[in-house]
Formats: C-alpha cells, sequence, structure tokens
C-alpha cells in the first residue's frame, strides 16, 4: 500500500486530507510540524510527501532541504503562497510538484496519483546502458549520474527528465513530451516548470551553466542532450 505523509498545521485540512486520501487506499499519516515531519519521513519512508511551506517551528523550505538531503522521495507542495518566486523557489529546492490554496480535492488527488505513478514507474527501470559524455557519466540502471569520482545529487523530477534526455540521447525531445511524461497530462503548458528544473540540472552538471554544451534548448521545439 502507498504511504503519504502529510504535512499541515491546519487542523481541519490536515484531517480532511487524510480522510480523503485514505478513502482511496492509501495509507496516510500526518504531520503539524517540520521536525516531526523530517522524524516520520525518517522513520517511515512514505512514498510520497504533501508539504505545507507555513509551518510553525521551521519554514517549508527547510524542510525540504532536509529530506532532499538524503532522500528522493516525491514531495508535492501545497501552500498558500502563490507568487510566481514562492513555486520557482519551492521547484528549486527540490519538490516535484505545486498546489497552491485553496485547491479543488480532485486535482490535488490526480497530482498524487500521477506522482505516485511517475515514482513507481522509476523505480522498475531496466538495466540501460552508461552514457558518457565529456563532462558527466549517467547510468541509467543504477539511477545515478557522477561527475569525475562524485556522485551527482539530483532530485526525482530532475532524474526523470534528464532519464528522458538519456533515452534520446543526441535527439530532440519536445518541450511538450517532457512535460507529460514528467508531469503528466494537462501539463502541456506549464513551461516554467521545466525551465526552472533544466537550469537547476545545467547547474549541477555543466562546466558553464550560462553558456551549456550538453543540455540544448532548441528554441520553440525542446531540448536534446549531447
Amino acid at each position: 500500500m502507498t504511504t503519504i505523509l502529510v504535512v499541515d498545521d491546519e487542523a481541519p485540512l490536515l484531517h480532511a486530507l487524510v480522510i480523503n486520501l485514505r478513502a482511496r487506499e492509501y495509507r496516510v499519516e500526518g504531520a503539524a510540524t517540520g521536525r516531526s515531519a523530517l522524524d516520520k519521513v525518517a522513520r517511515l519512508k512514505p512514498d510520497l510527501v504533501i508539504l505545507d511551506l507555513g509551518l510553525p517551528d521551521m519554514d517549508g523550505i527547510d524542510v525540504l532541504d532536509g529530506i532532499r538531503g538524503w532522500s528522493k522521495i516525491p514531495i508535492l507542495v501545497l501552500s498558500a503562497r502563490s507568487s510566481s518566486e514562492e513555486k520557482v523557489r519551492a521547484l528549486e529546492h527540490g519538490a516535484d510538484d505545486y498546489v497552491t490554496k485553496p485547491f479543488d480535492m480532485a486535482e490535488l488527488i490526480a497530482r498524487v496519483r500521477a506522482a505516485t505513478r511517475r515514482a513507481q514507474m522509476r523505480s522498475a527501470t531496466v538495466d540501460e546502458p552508461v552514457i558518457n559524455t565529456s563532462d558527466f557519466e549517467i547510468d541509467r540502471s543504477a539511477g545515478l549520474v557522477t561527475r569525475g569520482s562524485e556522485q551527482v545529487r539530483l532530485t526525482p523530477t530532475e532524474w526523470h527528465i534528464l532519464d528522458l534526455l538519456a533515452a534520446n540521447y543526441g535527439k530532440l525531445v519536445s518541450q511538450r513530451q517532457l512535460l507529460t511524461e514528467v508531469w503528466g497530462p494537462g501539463y502541456e503548458h506549464q513551461a516554467n516548470y521545466l525551465r526552472v528544473h533544466m537550469a537547476a540540472l545545467r547547474r549541477k552538471l555543466e562546466p558553464e551553466p550560462a553558456h551549456p554544451v550538453h543540455l540544448i534548448t532548441e528554441p520553440g521545439l525542446g531540448y536534446r542532450l549531447v
């Protein structure tokens, strides 16, 4: 059974989320503070975290960083912070998706299903060749990227994007295909999501992120790995 940790200090909302998710046969745990969330992530190792950013004891971004320090668990941010800057900041710190309060429960459930489905697909990856560039190596079967002797830590979304590009090494992958396969149907026009994660990948992998030589943008078309 898929385990979900819901982190929110609004007791009525936390209760509603737990009830709705359990009704759909998820195992659900709740946490009302950042510290209890970090403790439960380490102890329970859930399949998905739904995270509010406005917690009473610490900022949700710090919770994101704490989880991403050791885990690739999918994280769906659920927050009243609606500015583009806040969304980009959360994505840059490792969030896989961002839902703004108030929200539609059916949409949230759909995003939960999409996030858990992507995670299951990643865990079921079969052996694939190792891909080498002049600056880093991608081991698709192990889900690892290395630069020299150092492992590069990627978020689940960053890895999914890179893996799709690696599967089409040297070929153009359309923006629409990346958005649909990584985030799911209905995200074809969320180009900002893709730009944020591509920028993060370039910072981690390119010798000069402002002048990429491996993660190439084809304006108006998509991206390719070379």
